[in-house]
C-alpha cells in the first residue's frame, strides 16, 4: 500500500465547537449544495452559497464543503472544483472542500490537476473529499463516464491509488502512469477524506488511515454500523494515528419548533420528488404545506424528517448532542436545505449562537 505522507492538515485548533463532552469539543462545519429555489436561478443559488460561506467563516465554522450532483434542477453544485475556487477566494481562513467529488465520474489525473491547483492557490485550506457513488441517476452517470461498461466496473480502489500517485509521484515499479507529471497536482496535496453512506468506503478509509465523513443526512440507518466498521478496520497512517470521523446531518433551526418544521417542509418535498423521479427546483414552504400527500408519500416524508434535527435552538442543541454522543463523532457537518437563502443563513447563525452560549456556560462552570 502506498503511503499517504504529506496529505495535509485534517483539523486545526480554531473553530466553532460543540461542547462540553468527556473528550475534546466537537467542531462544527458546513455542507452546502447551492439549492435552487423555485422561481430562482442557478446563478443566484451559487452567489447565495458564496455569501453563506463568508458568513460561516465569520461565525466560526471550521470547514465549508460543496457536493457534486448532476441532472438535479434544484441543486447547482455540479462542479465542486470551480465553486471551491470562488469560495476560497471569498474567504481567508476557513477550510474549503468537496463533500464530495464522485471519483468514478472523473479520471484521477484531472482530479489531481484540479485540486492540486486549488491547493497551490490556497495552501493549507483545501479538503478533497472523495465519494464512490455517481451522485446522479444511471442515465446521467453513463453520459458522464461515456461508456456503459464503466457503470458496472468497480475500480474505485485503483482510481484512488492512481489519484495518490499523481499527487505524490510515487508509483509501483513499471506502472504505466509513472512517466506522467500532474501539474500542478504533484507536490500540492490537499487534505484527503473518504466519504460514504454505507460500510464500503468506511472500511477503505479505515484501511488507508484516512479521515472518514458519513452521510447521516440521507443514510441515517447506516451511520452507526459504518462508523463501527471504520474504527474496526482503522490502521494508523502518516495522516492519522487514530480514527477521525465526521458525521453530516440535516439541520433546520428557527425561532420556534413549529417554524423550523414549516421551513423543513421544502427540503422534504424536494427529496420526495427526487426519489419519485420528478426532480425540480426547491419548492417554497407554503407549497410544501399545501401539498396533498398520499399515505405512502406522507410516510416517506415523516421518515425523512425523523432523521433530521429540526427545531428551535434548544431543540437543535439537544438533537446534535444526542447524535454526536451516539456516533462518538469527532466533527459534525451541518447541511440545511430550505427555500430562502435568508432562512438558511439564519439557521446557521442560530446554531452558532446556541453553541457559543453552551461553550461560554461550560467555561463559567469550569471556572467555579
Amino acid at each position: 500500500m502506498r503511503s499517504f505522507a504529506g496529505l495535509g492538515q485534517v483539523v486545526d485548533d480554531t473553530a466553532l465547537t460543540f461542547g462540553p463532552r468527556d473528550s475534546a469539543p466537537v467542531p462544527l462545519s458546513v455542507l452546502d449544495l447551492a439549492p435552487v429555489p423555485d422561481g430562482g436561478t442557478a446563478a443566484q443559488a451559487l452567489h447565495a452559497t458564496i455569501d453563506l460561506a463568508r458568513h460561516a467563516e465569520r461565525l466560526g465554522y471550521r470547514r465549508f464543503w460543496v457536493a457534486e450532483h448532476h441532472n438535479m434542477p434544484g441543486i447547482a453544485s455540479s462542479a465542486p472544483p470551480v465553486l471551491i475556487g470562488h469560495i476560497a477566494d471569498a474567504t481567508t481562513t476557513m477550510r474549503v472542500g468537496s463533500g464530495g467529488v464522485m471519483l468514478p465520474n472523473h479520471v484521477s489525473l484531472v482530479v489531481a490537476e484540479q485540486f492540486g491547483m486549488l491547493e497551490a492557490l490556497h495552501p493549507g485550506r483545501i479538503d478533497l473529499g472523495i465519494g464512490r457513488a455517481p451522485g446522479t441517476d444511471q442515465v446521467t452517470a453513463a453520459a458522464l463516464r461515456r461508456s456503459p461498461e464503466a457503470l458496472s466496473a468497480d475500480d474505485f480502489p485503483d482510481q484512488l491509488m492512481d489519484l495518490l500517485g499523481f499527487f505524490t509521484g510515487r508509483w509501483p515499479e513499471n506502472h504505466p502512469f509513472a512517466q506522467i507529471t500532474a501539474v500542478p497536482g504533484r507536490g500540492n496535496l490537499p487534505a484527503m477524506w473518504l466519504l460514504g453512506s454505507s460500510g464500503y468506503s468506511a472500511q477503505v478509509a479505515g484501511l488507508l488511515g484516512l479521515p472518514f465523513a458519513f452521510a447521516h443526512h440521507f443514510s441515517a440507518a447506516n451511520t452507526l454500523p459504518a462508523l463501527a466498521l471504520y474504527r474496526q478496520h482503522f490502521r494508523p497512517s502518516d495522516v492519522l494515528d487514530r480514527p477521525y470521523a465526521m458525521v453530516a446531518a440535516a439541520v433546520v433551526c428557527a425561532e420556534t419548533d413549529e417554524r423550523a418544521r414549516f421551513l423543513a417542509g421544502s427540503g422534504a418535498l424536494s427529496f420526495l420528488r427526487l426519489r419519485s423521479g420528478r426532480p425540480g427546483p426547491m419548492p417554497s414552504p407554503e407549497e410544501a404545506a399545501a401539498y396533498h400527500y398520499n399515505e405512502m408519500e406522507r410516510a416517506f416524508v415523516e421518515d425523512r424528517l425523523a432523521t433530521q434535527i429540526v427545531g428551535a435552538p434548544d431543540t437543535v442543541q439537544r438533537g446534535i448532542a444526542d447524535l454526536v454522543d451516539a456516533a462518538q463523532a469527532d466533527e459534525l457537518m451541518i447541511t440545511t436545505m430550505v427555500y430562502d437563502p435568508a432562512d438558511r443563513l439564519s439557521s446557521f447563525e442560530r446554531v452558532a449562537a446556541e453553541f457559543d452560549e453552551q461553550e461560554s456556560l461550560a467555561a463559567r462552570q469550569d471556572a467555579k
